[in-house]
């Protein structure tokens, strides 16, 4: 008998969607209680944007197997694209607790509580993230600003620094740098910052913004 899950799996990663759709059709019909079909199905989903549609797929999956961390995870995702954010912490602290320990997962709730305000929370988890990953430049990122909201400055300045070194070519990147140097009151160094975000960049705004807020301080002061 053929794996219709894993010929989905290889169609999704072609980004042939409606083959994959296909495929985990095929497998939820020969294994209607079997939920990697179901939660397979949901992911297509999910990606392609049917959020609502996905939920169905997800909810199916959970119920015929509570204890299946993925579906929880993947549930979780479909839930913060419809940025019902507390929903989908539930769903990914479930999935943390069935023994789901990836970069992803933490990354997702790390951004599943800076949407509900809840940055102490966040910083936990986007930290986590970033040890599980080294190399993930954008839960890097999501973890300095985080840092700098929560006015760890030199801290979140420590981040952006290796996220420059990870990918010189970085403007949001230098644009927070300039926030923090200005919020030590480290004006040089902010314009510099300001004016490299901008010459990656040129039309970016904050960063035109920014160095026209240093401009009036200089003048006021």
């Amino acid at each position: 008998m053929e794996d219709w899950n894993q010929i989905g799996i290889n169609y999704l990663n072609e980004k042939k969607y409606e083959e994959a759709m296909r495929a985990f059709d095929r497998a939820i019909q020969d294994h209607p209680q079997d939920p990697l079909g179901y939660i397979n199905f949901g992911t297509v989903l999910t990606m392609i944007g049917e959020l609502e549609r996905s939920l169905n797929f997800f909810e199916k999956a959970i119920s015929l197997k509570a204890n299946y961390p993925s579906a929880h995870y993947g549930y979780g995702g479909a839930l913060y694209e419809l940025e019902r954010y507390n929903e989908a912490i539930v769903e990914f602290k479930k999935a943390e607790q069935q023994g789901l320990n990836q970069a992803d997962l933490h990354f997702m709730l790390g951004m599943s509580y800076v949407n509900v305000g809840q940055l102490m929370m966040a910083l936990v988890h986007l930290q986590t993230a970033v040890e599980l990953n080294e190399d993930d430049v954008e839960a890097r990122f999501q973890y300095a600003l985080c840092l700098a909201k929560l006015n760890h400055i030199d801290m979140a300045l420590e981040q952006l620094n290796r996220i420059i070194e990870q990918k010189p070519n970085h403007p949001d990147a230098y644009y927070n740098m300039g926030v923090a140097f200005g919020m030590k009151g480290q004006s040089v160094e902010a314009k510099a910052a300001f004016e490299k975000a901008l010459a990656l960049q040129e039309d970016h705004l904050l960063a035109i913004n920014g160095l026209k807020q240093l401009s009036k301080k200089e003048q006021g002061s």
